[in-house]
């Protein structure tokens, strides 16, 4: 049986697509900590398949390239999907630099080692598929992401230069783009209580109030996606005979992501995302 990595499995997509490929790969899921661990285990059981979990901080350098290392002996990695991220909200002004380099650590530096990690089995095999989960703000840069969308650019950027590069000694390179997605990422993101604070003093109060109000409009919402729709694409991709570089994962992110796609001067791009922090 094929072998599949997968990091980022505690919950949301992570979760849906390490037990939707339980069913047909040697699984192998990340997760961060013993609960995390034992809760995915009981999932699996009660959905009758079966997997190996893994207790892995993907910004822990030895810690991945140990898995990495045990999988490989044990016959190698097949696919690596790599899901494991945070969002981090705040404008640039007003962002930490602290956290600005986590947003950086954890969304880029993590993804590049993880996958410079399986590409040596993978080459010297001559067959392999890295799958990264990107987003809509990996090619369109939005209000208030400032952090994030600089990381998922950045892991844009790095896949897409390493992908004809790869192509040539037999490894697929794919990105994934979901936009609104119904788990518990917008709970978790940092920098959130910032965002969300009355200061009357604030001089981006207005601009923060609109853009929050953007994220629950008609518009937005018809857009959502559970976690279970991205599992079901990644699915599709890993099973595609002949993958492609940039997938979206529903039509209200290729429309979305066709805005910037098709906007050489950026215009477009500004106009639509100005108008959701413009009184």
């Amino acid at each position: 049986m094929a072998r599949l990595l997968i990091t980022g499995a505690s919950s949301g997509i992570g979760e849906a697509a390490a037990l939707t490929f339980a069913s047909t790969f040697d699984v192998t899921a990340t997760v961060r900590t013993d609960a995390a661990r034992d809760a995915l285990e009981q999932l699996a059981r009660e959905a009758g398949v079966t997997l190996s979990v893994e207790l892995v901080d993907v910004t822990d350098q030895g810690g991945v390239s140990a898995l990495v290392q045990r999988l490989e002996d044990q016959g190698g990695i097949d696919v690596l999907v790599h899901n494991a991220g945070m969002g981090y909200v705040g404008t640039l002004e007003q962002l930490s630099e602290e956290l600005l380099r986590e947003a950086m650590e954890v969304n880029f530096f993590a993804a590049a080692h993880t996958i410079k990690s399986v590409l040596s089995g993978m080459r010297q095999r001559g067959c392999g598929h890295i799958i990264a989960v990107s987003s809509v703000g990996g090619a369109v840069g939005q209000p208030f992401n400032d952090a994030y969308c600089a990381a998922k650019f950045a892991l844009e950027g790095l896949l897409e230069s390493l992908a004809p590069v790869a192509q040539g000694v037999g490894v697929s390179i794919s990105l994934v783009e979901p936009g609104p997605v119904a788990t518990n990422f917008i709970a978790n993101l940092q920098g959130l209580s910032e965002v969300f604070s009355s200061d009357p003093q604030d001089p981006y109060a207005s601009a923060k109030a609109n853009y929050l109000a953007r994220l629950s409009t008609p518009e937005r919402m018809s857009g959502m996606q559970t976690s279970s729709d991205i599992a079901a694409v990644l699915a599709e991709i890993v099973a595609a005979k002949s993958p492609v570089l940039r997938y979206q994962t529903s039509e209200w992110s290729t429309e979305f992501v066709a805005t910037k796609m098709s906007d050489l001067s950026g215009a477009a791009t500004l106009a639509m995302t100005s108008s959701w922090v413009k009184d």
